[in-house]
């Protein structure tokens, strides 16, 4: 699908308004809605990336959040994977490469990713320092990044979806949960574990 101008700030912004929804489910306890709503909002997103202009990696990262939290993500990091070129090393287009590496498993590729993430904003920073935990094996380092990304998200005056979460530091959580590294965090910004 090419380059659709309009059509994909429009599918952009209807991601975010239907992950909200699932965020604020999420945060109630509601998974099945929460599951229904950010399903959707993977959908919208990667019908956005496939409008957008080349680089667009934002909606990929959307994509990959909204589907790691909805709990099914496998088929979202093939697809992810498949879209990033070896040359997109920025720190979005690396962002989605951890993200997807570290859902099939290929620590190597979420490592290299991690470091190509350093070179970005502190928030990158903060999660590339988590992924690189994450793919380490190493717990001691995993919970003082996701420390730390919780109370960067706890200091914000305003959140991307306009709702009060953390979504990056529970992307990183359920990532963690099959390597036995979760570290459950306490936070008003973070649904209360089941």
């Amino acid at each position: 699908m090419g380059f659709t101008e309009g059509a994909h700030a429009d599918l952009l912004r209807d991601a975010l308004a239907v992950e909200a929804r699932g965020q604020r489910a999420l945060l109630d306890g509601d998974g099945d809605t929460a599951r229904d709503k950010l399903r959707a909002a993977a959908a919208l997103y990667r019908a956005s990336w496939e409008a957008a202009p080349p680089a667009s990696y934002g909606r990929l990262i959307g994509l990959l959040k909204a589907s790691v939290l909805a709990g099914d993500a496998g088929a979202a990091a093939t697809y992810a994977a498949a879209q990033l070129p070896d040359d997109a090393v920025s720190p979005p287009a690396s962002y989605a490469r951890g993200i997807a590496a570290l859902v099939q498993g290929d620590d190597a590729t979420a490592r290299a990713a991690a470091e190509a993430m350093r070179g970005g904003s502190p928030p990158f920073v903060r999660a590339a320092a988590a992924i690189d935990a994450l793919a380490a094996g190493d717990g001691e380092a995993y919970n003082k990044a996701i420390d730390a990304i919780v109370a960067d998200f706890a200091g914000r005056e305003a959140h991307l979806t306009g709702v009060a979460i953390a979504d990056t530091a529970l992307m990183l959580e359920l990532l963690a949960e099959p390597r036995g590294m979760a570290r459950r965090p306490a936070s008003p910004l973070l649904p209360t574990p089941a």
